[in-house]
């Protein structure tokens, strides 16, 4: 199942991370794709205010991983654009769809065979100034249905 919905705003598109958390079953996996400052991490500090995470939500690209333990439940937050080329296991299958919390991959192209098969794919496009496309692909029908 397909959804689109257009943000207009930076709080547009939070507010969207706070509906999916609302939705979302715990163990849940949201991949992020899109351009450099499409809003990826823009949506991923919606979903962290859902969970009332005090911590600062940043891109974990250098760090490649964050992990929030300071709200109602975990949210484990993967940059993966530089595994790219990594040819090595370093146990980030041990995260993702963490059974209590929500586990979000930006860049998931790059550890393909590390994605769950019921993960919620999120494409977010840039349109114009503050206005982006956000194209959401789930098989959670029930997910989806509430995003109407």
């Amino acid at each position: 199942m397909e959804h689109q919905i257009i943000s207009r705003s930076a709080e547009e598109t939070m507010n969207l991370g706070q509906k999916f958390v609302a939705l979302c079953k715990p163990g849940s996996t949201f991949c992020l794709t899109g351009d450099l400052g499409a809003g990826k991490t823009t949506l991923v500090r919606g979903i962290a205010k859902a969970l009332n995470i005090k911590s600062v939500v940043q891109s974990p690209t250098f760090n490649i991983m964050k992990v929030y333990f300071d709200g109602d439940k975990p949210l484990i937050h993967i940059d993966a654009y530089r595994l790219a080329d990594l040819n090595t296991d370093i146990g980030l299958d041990e995260y993702i769809g963490y059974e209590t919390g929500i586990t979000v991959i930006e860049w998931p192209e790059f550890i393909k065979n590390l994605i769950p098969e019921n993960a919620i794919e999120v494409n977010i496009t840039h349109v114009k100034d503050d206005e982006r496309n956000i194209k959401i692909v789930s098989n959670d029908k029930e997910f989806m249905e509430g995003l109407k």
